[in-house]
This record gives structure tokens, sequence and C-alpha cells, in this order.
């Protein structure tokens, strides 16, 4: 019912305030019949034990019908109010035509992005950061490759934000032999791109370290991705100075952890950015990454074109004809079936 509300406009509404008559009439009519009908105080209820009471008029339908009439009326001067404030129904019919952006997403998972530096990690926080940028773009189609010592495309791009999410959250360090390759990721990245048709294609490579794996070196596949008018937004995620790092790894799969200083290549991925057009970022925390991607967001924002059609649905004519239905119906009945004569009280 409130949805509904929701979606009324009013032509004249200040007709509504006539409303206030409403309550006023109801007030100086129950007010005339308890002048009507005094109160006689009486020593014995016992000469009117034949009279009928409350429960009597109740179950008789035409004392019943007298009773409601006021009532009735009340309601049907109600319904004319609102039909001259004619209400009417808002109904929209939005057609979008999007200009969509193609996004792909390289995400470090060496095992690195469980340092906790972040809370409670680095690849966790990661995770829920491109999620929720994922979650605020509609009309994009976005794509997903992971890389350590080797890289490999989680996703295709697609229009399903609800699957790719799922695999973000999925992701986990140890997928892959441990190390960072950053060409490798890229290179993974742009050639899912390289096929794309869209307007704008963008790349966002999330690392936290430097490139010491893979066959493709960072700087010849961002070569690539300039050819082929792809942009690249680098991050660069992790503290300054030393934070919490995984060493090395237990037989039964658990990471042993201890301090270490933070390295991550920035002046390569600041060349990466820089000759594809785009833009590097260091985050050091969530609250930065979320920044990051905020601004991101902005840079690259999709076209889009909305026509909006409005078409309308007049209430008024209902609530006029139950108004004077009411008001000519209870008329009538008072003045035949139920009509009274001033003997009969």
């Amino acid at each position: 019912m409130i949805g509904q509300l929701r979606h009324i406009e009013w032509i004249a509404p200040y007709w509504l305030l006539g409303l206030v008559v409403v309550p006023v009439l109801a007030l100086l009519y129950y007010l005339y019949i308890r002048r009507r009908h005094g109160r006689v105080a009486v020593p014995s209820l016992a000469p009117y034990d034949g009279v009928r009471g409350v429960r009597s008029w109740l179950l008789d339908p035409v004392m019943l019908a007298h009773k409601l009439m006021p009532i009735l009326q009340l309601i049907g001067l109600a319904l004319l109010i609102v039909a001259m404030a004619r209400p009417r129904s808002l109904l929209r019919e939005e057609n979008i035509k999007a200009e969509g952006i193609d996004i792909f997403l390289a995400m470090d998972l060496s095992s690195s992005m469980l340092s906790r530096d972040f809370e409670p990690d680095r690849l966790t926080v990661a995770k829920r950061v491109a999620s929720e940028f994922v979650a605020d773009r509609p009309y994009d189609r976005f794509g997903l490759a992971v890389f350590a010592a080797e890289s490999y495309t989680q996703s295709p791009l697609t229009s399903d934000h609800a699957l790719l999410r799922g695999m973000l959250a999925s992701l986990q360090c140890g997928q892959l032999a441990d190390g960072t390759a950053i060409g490798m990721g890229l290179a993974s990245a742009v050639n899912r791109l390289k096929d794309s048709d869209a307007k704008s294609r963008i790349i966002i490579l999330l690392t936290d370290g430097s490139n010491n794996e893979g066959q493709i070196q960072p700087m010849q596949a961002a070569e690539i991705a300039r050819q082929l008018g792809i942009t690249v937004y680098t991050i660069g995620v992790g503290s300054r100075g030393v934070a919490t790092v995984p060493v090395d790894r237990r037989a039964d799969g658990t990471y042993v952890y201890r301090r270490a200083r933070v390295v991550i290549d920035e002046e390569l991925l600041q060349r990466i950015s820089r000759l594809t057009g785009g833009k590097y970022y260091r985050a050091t925390d969530e609250a930065g990454l979320k920044d990051v991607y905020a601004e991101i967001d902005e840079l690259e924002k999709t076209e889009l074109e909305i026509t909006t059609i409005k078409r309308y649905a007049e209430e008024y004519p209902r609530l006029l004809l139950l108004g004077l239905g009411l008001l000519l119906g209870t008329y009538a009945l008072q003045r035949t079936i139920l009509r009274t004569y001033p003997d009969h009280v």
C-alpha cells in the first residue's frame, strides 16, 4: 500500500485541506445526537426490560443500516474531497542505452598478499573492495585474471556481476605456484581485452610486490596494451615500513609469519600506468584502497543515455463515482426504506 502511494501525484493537492471538515462534521453530529437523546436518571431498569439495547440493534439489519448512514455519508464526502484533489497514478518506462566500459581486474595471489598490515590481510580486503567496485558499476562488463608465479583467466568478460563477485570471494593464495609474475598477469588481461569492441577498455592491476617470475616482462605487456588502446591503472597495496608477512609454509599448508620490510616496485607500476595513459596508486590501508577505486570510478565514467516516458492513470473518476454513490444512496435510503417520522423516537 505504501509503495502504491509513492506513485500517486496530486494535480490540486490544496483540496486535501478540505478533509479537515470531515472530523468536524462527525463531532457536530455526535454532539447533536447526545443533545437530542438526553439522559434520564431512573431508580430502576425494570420498566425497560423489554427495550432493545445495542446488541439487539446490531442484530437488526434495518436498525444497523440506520445507524451507519451518517458514517457512510462522511466517507462519501471525504471521497469527493480527495477526488477534487485529482490523484493520478504515475507509470514510468525507462529506456537505458549504456555505452559500457570493459574492465579487467588483474589480482596478485602471491603468498605476500596474506600479510597482516591490512585487517585481516591484504587479499581479503582487496577482494572485498573490488567486489564493491563491481557492484557499483551495473552497466559495465568485468573480467578477472589472477597471477602469482604464473597467471590464468579466472573469468572472461561478463555482465553477470553476481557470478564475478562470487569468483572474487573464492580467490585464495596457494592456487598457483608462489611468486609474482606481474607481466604474465597483465598479459592475460590484455589478451582477453584485445577483441573487445567497447568504447573504453581498462585494466586494474593490483599487486604488493616486485616482478620476479614469468616469461613476459611487465613493460612488454604494457606496450601491447598501449598499442591496443587499453588503459592500465596499477595499485600497490601494503603499508610503508615493515609488516607481518608469510615467509614459509608448513607441511599442513599453514604459513609461518615474521616481521619484514614491505617492498613494492612502485617505479615499475608507475611506468606501466604512465605508458598506457593510466595512473599508479599506493594504498596503505583499507580506507586508502577504497579511495583508489572511488577515484578510478570517477575517471572512468560509463556514458548513459536514458529516455524516460511518463504515463498517467487518472484515479479521481472512481473516487468521484464512489463518493457520489454513497451520498446519493444514503440520501435515497433515508427518504424511503430508512425514513423516520417525528412521532418515532
